[in-house]
């Protein structure tokens, strides 16, 4: 008997299986979770100040800052050292006064302390800001109350520390205006005495287009306390200097 041959049967390929496509999907926003997240966002300062009514700066916000400034860095009895009489501080601005009508309030006798003023490297009043630009609209509002005093621009925009020494060291000025780490620079060169200094007054209350006032400005507020300790303080105890809030 012949065998019949019979042709191999190919072996069925296995069907790929085809990845079954996964959706996700969201779950409805209720109003309570809208409102948590609304709870969650950071409120920035602007919206906080934006809100507020202005106040006017006053002593005791000064203290105030300069203990939190410093309470990781001194003891309890070396923060009571800081502490500033009230007989340290001017009248503060009400928010009513212009430059020109504070300066004349705070120093009614500025003309004969002018007059007697002929030492160089010094001035007789120091004004802080926060700004090269808030620097230049201060000296251009206190035309009236100036008068002939010799004016000079504190701060580091356009123009060079040596060059602000030699002017310092060339002629008198009687009155400053500029930011607080210019001045500090001014000092550390031995550009500028403190010993004559009369009268120390903050641009406290004006603020900028953020709506901050130069001590809500971290690197600011920093400078200035830093600037306080560069002789300010000790000066105020012995009251031959006094510190306004304008």
């Amino acid at each position: 008997m012949i065998q019949q041959e019979t042709a191999p049967v190919p072996a069925q390929s296995k069907k790929t299986k085809q990845p079954k496509e996964c959706f996700l999907i969201k779950p409805k926003e209720t109003k309570e979770d809208a409102t948590k997240t609304k709870r969650r966002r950071k409120k920035k300062i602007t919206d906080v100040l934006a809100k507020s009514e202005p106040k006017p700066g006053t002593p005791e916000d000064l203290q105030n800052l300069m203990k939190d400034y410093f309470s990781s860095s001194r003891s309890v009895i070396e923060l009571e050292e800081l502490n500033l009489p009230d007989s340290c501080f001017l009248k503060a601005n009400d928010l009513t006064h212009s430059l020109s009508s504070y300066l004349r309030e705070i120093c009614p006798k500025w003309v004969k302390l002018r007059k007697n003023h002929n030492e160089k490297k010094s001035v007789l009043m120091l004004i802080i800001c926060s700004s090269a630009v808030r620097a230049l609209e201060l000296i251009r509002s206190m035309t009236a109350f100036r008068g002939d005093s010799k004016v000079m621009k504190l701060f580091a925009k356009h123009i060079k520390v040596q060059e602000q020494v030699k002017l310092l060291e060339k002629r008198v000025v009687h009155l400053g205006v500029g930011t607080p780490g210019r001045i500090k620079e001014l000092i550390k060169q031995g550009g500028l005495n403190l010993n004559p200094l009369k009268f120390l007054v903050f641009d406290w209350n004006w603020r900028d287009q953020k709506l901050r006032r130069m001590m809500d400005i971290p690197e600011i507020r920093k400078e200035v306390f830093e600037l306080l300790e560069m002789g300010v303080l000790s000066l105020c105890k012995s009251e031959s200097l006094k510190l306004g809030l304008f």
